[in-house]
């Protein structure tokens, strides 16, 4: 007799993704900590690079982890909320800064090109912005795994290190609006100047996350249906991208502010799902550090950027790649002829 499936949901799917990721290899981080202990140096003085090594080798599994063939995936989308103000920029700027992206133009392609990253732009139905959330869900449940599914869609399988980014006016409301909802506190708590808005904006701003995470009942409840109710479509594909990724043991550099609230969705769904992430940077948004610490995790780098498209994961590549080539290309004790410590 056929199973009876009719009782199955969209979200489903992800759950069982989630459910079934593999885990970091142990093996492979110990044969780094092996060749790490007689590398011509003393024990820890590279400090979080050694860390680094250990991590990209947890999620390649390989015992010699490298970074080759680095992918950034930009992920852009508009939002009904920014009609509202949010920002100090209008709506437009999002499909004028992708062509600004496609041209070569943008921060983040001068940051790949000294990288020696692969960059990939995605357009999410732009000319279609998500509802405004301060009045009506972001989503169906058939739409947000779709788009779920079209960033799991975007990791390259030959990729060895994904780097997520994005671009939309507005988000950074979205953003506080899913950690309101996450996390509770205030609204007020989880706002920042996003593109540059003044004093008015940042409490214009509190007030719609506000409006938003009040209509779906206030903070709490499950983080999927969170996205579906609050997030983006950005927002929605670096969540499925950052799945995907782990099923091809693929490690994730997740970028600032807004990428963040794709893993803190995952985080919040099951702490274990971001384990093969590292976040790239701290963001000057004030309220980024407090995410970070609500995921026990702590960023690679701290420059006080506050840009987004990837910024500052591109710049965070060439921290993990020397670290890499670092533990790859360093001479024993034994090689080298070098006495070690008595």
């Amino acid at each position: 007799m056929a199973q009876d499936t009719g009782s199955a949901r969209p979200f489903d799917d992800f759950r069982n993704l989630v459910a079934t990721m593999p885990e970091a290899d142990g093996e492979s981080v110990a044969t780094v900590r092996a060749r790490d202990a007689v590398l011509t140096k003393p024990p820890g003085s590279l400090g979080r690079l050694e860390e680094f090594v250990r991590w990209l080798a947890a999620w390649q599994a390989k015992p010699l982890p490298g970074v080759e063939k680095p992918l950034m995936a930009v992920f852009a989308a508009n939002h009904g909320v920014a009609a509202r103000g949010v920002s100090a920029y209008p709506p437009e700027v999002t499909k004028q800064m992708v062509a600004n992206f496609t041209a070569g133009g943008a921060a983040v392609n001068q940051i790949c090109m000294a990288n020696d990253i692969s960059l990939r732009v995605f357009e999410l139905a732009l000319e279609i912005p998500t509802p405004d959330i301060a009045q009506e869900d972001a989503f169906s449940e058939s739409d947000c795994a779709a788009t779920m599914a079209f960033g799991m869609e975007a990791v390259a399988d030959d990729c060895d290190l994904l780097c997520i980014g994005e671009m939309g006016i507005g988000n950074t409301t979205v953003a506080a609006a899913i950690y309101h909802a996450l996390y509770g506190g205030q609204a007020s708590d989880w706002v920042g100047p996003g593109t540059g808005v003044d004093t008015d904006g940042l409490a214009l701003k509190a007030e719609v996350v506000a409006m938003a995470v009040t209509r779906i009942g206030g903070p709490g409840g499950d983080p999927l249906e969170i996205l579906r109710q609050l997030g983006g479509r950005e927002i929605a594909a670096m969540a499925g991208a950052i799945i995907a990724a782990r099923h091809q043991r693929i490690p994730v550099l997740v970028d600032g502010y807004v990428a963040s609230a794709a893993a803190a969705i995952l985080h919040a769904f099951d702490p274990g799902a971001i384990g093969h992430c590292l976040f790239a940077h701290v963001s000057a948004e004030p309220a980024h550090r407090e995410v970070l610490d609500r995921m026990g995790a702590r960023a690679v780098l701290d420059l006080g950027m506050r840009l987004g498209e990837g910024s500052g994961a591109a710049l965070a590549v060439g921290i993990i790649r020397a670290a890499a080539r670092t533990h790859r290309g360093m001479a024993t004790f034994e090689s080298a002829g070098v006495s070690n410590k008595a």
